[in-house]
């Protein structure tokens, strides 16, 4: 079974590069934006036809990796 991050696609020749979901040309941030605005899940699924519901769980475990991350104090 596939795990969700592996809907997260980066191609240097795609969006300039910027996480994807499964190659096609919506970004990641396009989803949060959505989600960020108000939309719900469904909202955003009928705003975005080709996206899935794991394809929107996916863009948030991604997000939520990306700033999962130590700071380190100097």
């Amino acid at each position: 079974m596939p795990r969700l991050i592996d809907r997260i696609t980066i191609d240097p020749e795609q969006c300039g590069g910027r996480p994807c979901i499964r190659g096609m040309r919506i970004r990641v941030v396009d989803i949060l934006d959505l989600l960020a605005a108000g939309l719900n899940a469904k909202q955003v699924l009928e705003e975005l036809p080709d996206l899935e519901m794991e394809d929107i769980r996916a863009a948030l475990k991604y997000a939520a990796r990306r700033l999962d991350h130590p700071v380190m104090v100097a």
